[in-house]
């Protein structure tokens, strides 16, 4: 739809988006995730994640100015002024920064919440050199940065795939072993390959009876995270586990990092599909049902 263009108020930027990046977070907000703990504008403008070019900047802005290719978490309060339009008008103070020099805007705006995540869950994971992560939901935009990350720090990574091309695409990303859950058992594959159990489990896709039986295979006092907040208390205490549900902290200090790892030709973005807004109802069908390979990314023309 046709909507005015925003304004710019004091300590905000008007951007002009070059692409906006999907996360099932955009269509768990359309099913009321944040109702009740932050305002939200009607109609909804969609997305978090974005890459544009910075158009005019509002009073007391100091660390942007027209013309800077930025990128980031767009979403601030209310919710509903989001990604998923031509411009849009971000709080300096909002989880954004300029962007890798090193590839495009569209690219960029596969980054900033997957890219975090993955960095963040690692990082609390405590996960160090040699030990053995067991990565279920490694072939989403989350999985195949948490792959490369984890690799970087020497973690071996067993990587969960559903076909040749998704193991072939993991090994590349930098996973030591795979397991093609459509045609072997996760738990009889880890029995048999590591008896004694992985070091860590992070889960991003699995619901509670599965990830409480996932956490089986993690040795005692091991660590298990998972995103989809279905970790319970009694569930790592069974086996002295540490870690449990997490949730994503977007910085602008974050996402630097991540900035540099990319200019740096470490870190690898992984596009899945570019589309277009006429194509975004689709596109959040497939991530309800968790069929995404790499990052969806909307190219705003």
């Amino acid at each position: 739809m046709e909507l005015p263009r925003p304004e710019v108020k004091p300590g905000t930027i008007l951007v002009r988006v070059a692409a906006a990046g999907m996360n099932p977070f955009d269509w768990k907000l359309i099913d009321g995730i944040l109702d009740g703990k932050m305002p939200h504008k009607f109609p909804l403008v969609l997305g978090v994640d974005g890459a544009g070019t910075v158009e005019a900047v509002g009073e007391g802005v100091t660390l942007f100015k027209p013309g800077d290719q930025i990128y980031g978490q767009f979403i601030h309060s209310p919710v509903g002024e989001g990604s998923y339009a031509e411009y849009v008008a971000v709080p300096e103070k909002a989880a954004i920064s300029h962007a890798p020099n090193s590839i495009s805007l569209v690219e960029a705006a596969a980054m900033p919440t997957a890219g975090m995540t993955a960095q963040q869950i690692i990082e609390r994971s405590g996960l160090k050199h040699e030990q053995i992560l067991l990565l279920v939901g490694a072939t989403g935009g989350v999985g195949s940065f948490v792959v490369q990350l984890a690799a970087m720090q020497g973690i071996y990574v067993i990587a969960t795939v559903s076909s040749d091309e998704d193991e072939v695409r993991m090994k590349k990303l930098g996973a030591k072993e795979t397991i093609n859950y459509k045609k072997l058992s996760i738990e009889k594959e880890i029995r048999n390959r590591y008896p004694s159990g992985v070091d860590g489990l992070i889960d991003l896709v699995s619901p509670a009876e599965v990830f409480k039986a996932l956490t089986e295979l993690v040795v005692v006092k091991g660590v298990a995270l998972t995103t989809a907040f279905v970790a319970t208390p009694e569930v790592l205490k069974a086996r002295g586990l540490s870690g449990g549900n997490f949730e994503t902290q977007g910085t602008p200090a974050s996402l630097d990092a991540l900035t540099d790892a990319v200019d740096n030709g470490a870190l690898v973005v992984p596009v899945g599909e570019v589309i277009g807004m006429k194509d975004v109802p689709g596109a959040i069908s497939e991530s309800r049902g968790l069929k995404g390979k790499g990052k969806t990314v909307i190219k705003i023309e």
